[in-house]
């Protein structure tokens, strides 16, 4: 790795910026925090925060929403979880954190799929270990593309902090900035995605609600001033496929492993409901709710921040135990 031209969150002021807002039991130091890799994919440098642990009985792969990044999810999934004996590694897909586009593309949410398919893959080829993946926000529908389109028993199980279908209108309009941005920014959108507009970029402030990222309006300061994650700004082509992304199999016929919803309480952006639509169509795997008492979207508070911890630790081991 080319340490020289590689930006490292060890060099990056934001997360540490965001810390003070969490609990202290999560507050990372230089010695406490992750190792930071680069996976080379397809002309791209994808960054990881990583907890390697070859003892560990399972990983636990990590996404963020699209006002987050890969540090936060280390911050209140991947660290924790690591204490308890898991290896966890948490990616910045294209466009987010300290992962570097190759020059010329504009990715799609169709690439942020394929990416994590194909890293699931790359760590199935260094060592056979089941695998779980989170999502936070917009990456836990993710989390239901990427099983349904990755091989069978690629994943022993996902886990969504939401699960948000963007083709359901009411889930579009509640979600976006305003219904302007949702009833007729989106439809313009869509037409200029077929033009060389599609790589103009816009910012996710304002095509989202992202006022309610975090509960805590300091937080939200910080969140949304850094250009990595809740300040970013997508190209066109970027928030036409996400909106309109169709699945690889629809809910009513997914079957690929268990899924577990960790809904945070208090979450002014996409509360339970807006869940329901995807969630309540699908029979054929378990599905488990589990409430973060007082939690916001982005959660940072307690209890609803260790319930989240317990929760995904106890559905990891039921679910990656040797059969």
């Amino acid at each position: 790795m080319s340490k020289h031209t590689d930006t490292l969150y060890a060099d990056q002021h934001a997360w540490r910026q965001l810390q003070p807002y969490l609990p202290e039991r999560l507050r990372l130091t230089d010695r406490t925090a992750p190792t930071e890799e680069f996976w080379p994919y397809r002309g791209h440098r994808v960054h990881l925060d990583r907890y390697a642990n070859p003892d560990a009985p399972a990983k636990i792969v990590l996404h963020h929403g699209v006002g987050t990044n890969g540090r936060q999810m280390s911050l209140i999934v991947g660290a924790p979880l690591a204490q308890r004996g898991f290896e966890t590694v948490a990616l910045d897909n294209l466009g987010y954190g300290l992962t570097q586009v190759a020059p010329g593309t504009v990715p799609s949410y169709d690439d942020w799929v394929d990416l994590v398919v194909d890293f699931l893959a790359y760590e199935q080829s260094r060592d056979d270990r089941p695998i779980v993946l989170y999502g936070l926000s917009a990456g836990g529908m993710l989390t239901y593309h990427v099983a349904a389109k990755a091989p069978k028993g690629t994943l022993r199980g996902i886990v969504g902090m939401t699960f948000l279908d963007q083709r359901d209108q009411k889930v579009r309009d509640d979600t976006s900035h305003d219904k302007f941005i949702s009833r007729v920014g989106a439809p313009v959108m869509h037409a200029f995605a077929a033009t060389p507009a599609a790589k103009m970029r816009f910012p996710m402030t304002v095509a989202s609600k992202m006022s309610a990222l975090v509960n805590d309006r300091g937080a939200l300061k910080v969140m949304t001033a850094d250009r990595t994650s809740g300040g970013n700004w997508v190209p066109i082509k970027f928030l036409d496929s996400y909106l309109n992304y169709r699945p690889a199999v629809e809910p009513a016929d997914f079957d690929a492993c268990p899924i577990l919803l960790t809904q945070p309480a208090e979450d002014r952006w996409s509360p339970l409901e807006l869940s329901q639509p995807v969630l309540s169509r699908i029979t054929k795997v378990p599905v488990t709710t589990v409430m973060l008492t007082n939690a916001g979207h982005y959660p940072i508070e307690e209890p609803g921040l260790q319930q989240m911890q317990d929760a995904i630790a106890d559905f990891v081991t039921a679910n990656t135990q040797s059969l």
